[in-house]
Order: structure tokens, then C-alpha cells, then sequence
């Protein structure tokens, strides 16, 4: 058994007067907040805003940096140039520490979101622009991203810790990595599965995949996705089916 898991939760996505994701009943929950910086989501009002709540609840900062596209939801395939990439990512990490440390925070780690997460698994061009802009903007954070992918071996590389992630609410392929978005049940939204997913990754470390076959997922933190429907009622049920299962809920070290 699994001595400790980090819940993760994506926060802060909304912009202006939209919200999307129900932050403070989340921050109630969950152990690590990973925080739109503006490029999928996210301004500096609804910033710092969550820096405030996360940290006034002892829960960890993570920059969720991401392509420009704000009206994709970060969600399209992009094709930046590694340069621009790692400035871009810089950028959003420095807008954030801002407001975590006039919080009395700080940003702890880094996590890709949508497209820009998925590009890094299989490419390394695209995952060493990422760990060049965290080195850019200083310090050397920790890096969230799927078990095997070339995101943490970059990381791992350049003397960052990689902290591999599972998904509670995403299919898997037998290969280990997510479904695409683009495909049927891509989303797993029968909220009974996700609990029992949820404890199988910190128990057994492993997943059913989509043809039926189990593979190996071997996480130190999990993730819920705030925009999912019933989000935070979700992450209730799962926190409390992992303490009831013996797993110790709390930020990775």
C-alpha cells in the first residue's frame, strides 16, 4: 500500500465574471491547487483570489502553465517554437508567484495543462521547452506529469523533481496514457467508478484500461478535474474513500 497520495485539483479557471471551477469547496479537500496562470484560464483577479484561499487553508500552489489559447481552453494543438514556449511558461509561472507570495506562499511545483500536457508526454522538443522555461523563471520546482513520459525525464534531466500523476476521471489506454478528449468516453463520469479508480491507483497502482486490460500507474499524486460536474462533492467522496482504505491524503514531499 501506498503510505501517502497528493490530491490534485485544477482551480482558478475561470476569467472576468465567468467562473467555471468551484475553488473554495475544492481548497476544502484537496492538498495541491493547480492554478490557471492566464493562458487557458484565468486573470489576475481570479489568481489571486485562489492564492488567498489556498493558502489560508495550508494547500499547495502549482503553476498550471499552458499554450495561448484562451478560447480554446488550452485544449487545441499548438505548434510553438521551443524558445517562445519557455518564456511563455516563465511568464506564467513569475504572473503567479506573485500573488502566492504576497499571499505568504509560494509557487510549489508546475503542471502542463490540456494540450500542452498531452504534447509532452510523447514530445521531447515541446517538454524541454517546459523544464527550460521552469529553470527560466528561477529555482528548480517540481514537475507534475504522466508516469514514463518525456515531461519527466526532461525534468528528472535538468535536477527537477518529477512527481508522476494519475487521473481519477480519465480513461487510459493499455499503453498507459489518457484517451484523447476527441474520442468516446474519454471522461470517465460515473462517479462510483471514479471513487473506485481513485483508490485502486493509491492501492494497487494500477488502472483498468479501456479494452479491459490492467496496467500498471504507479502515481504520487492524483488528479480531480475541477470542471468536471459535481466536482468538489466528488473530491469529497474520493478523499474520504482513500482514508477509509488506509491512504494517507497529503501534499507529496
Amino acid at each position: 500500500m501506498q503510505d501517502l497520495i497528493d490530491l490534485n485539483a485544477d482551480l482558478g479557471e475561470g476569467f472576468s465574471r465567468w467562473t467555471l471551477t468551484d475553488d473554495e469547496a475544492l481548497l476544502s479537500v484537496v492538498t495541491s491547487a493547480n492554478v490557471a496562470c492566464g493562458f487557458h484560464a484565468g486573470d489576475p483577479s481570479v489568481m489571486r483570489r485562489v492564492c488567498d484561499l489556498a493558502a489560508a487553508r495550508g494547500v499547495r500552489i502549482g503553476a498550471q502553465v499552458s499554450y495561448r489559447d484562451l478560447a480554446g481552453f488550452g485544449r487545441r494543438a499548438m505548434d510553438v517554437p521551443a524558445d517562445e514556449l519557455a518564456a511563455e511558461v516563465a511568464y506564467q509561472i513569475g504572473a503567479l508567484r506573485v500573488f502566492a507570495e504576497a499571499a505568504g506562499a509560494e509557487v510549489a511545483y508546475v503542471k502542463p495543462h490540456g494540450a500542452l500536457y498531452n504534447r509532452t508526454v510523447h514530445d521531447a522538443e515541446q517538454a524541454g521547452a517546459v523544464v527550460a522555461g521552469v529553470r527560466l523563471a528561477g529555482g528548480s520546482l517540481p514537475m507534475l506529469g504522466l508516469p514514463g513520459s518525456r515531461l519527466l525525464a526532461a525534468a528528472a534531466d535538468a535536477g527537477l523533481t518529477p512527481v508522476p500523476e494519475a487521473f481519477a476521471d480519465r480513461a487510459y489506454t493499455p499503453r498507459g496514457t489518457l484517451v484523447p478528449r476527441s474520442e468516446p468516453d474519454a471522461v470517465v463520469c460515473d462517479e462510483d467508478a471514479v471513487v473506485r479508480r481513485s483508490v485502486a491507483f493509491a492501492v494497487e497502482r494500477a488502472v483498468d484500461t479501456v479494452d479491459g486490460t490492467r496496467v500498471t500507474v504507479a502515481a504520487r499524486s492524483l488528479c480531480l478535474h475541477g470542471d468536471t460536474p459535481g466536482a468538489a462533492r466528488l473530491a469529497v467522496r474520493v478523499r474520504h474513500a482513500l482514508e477509509e482504505a488506509g491512504v494517507k491524503v497529503g501534499a507529496f514531499a
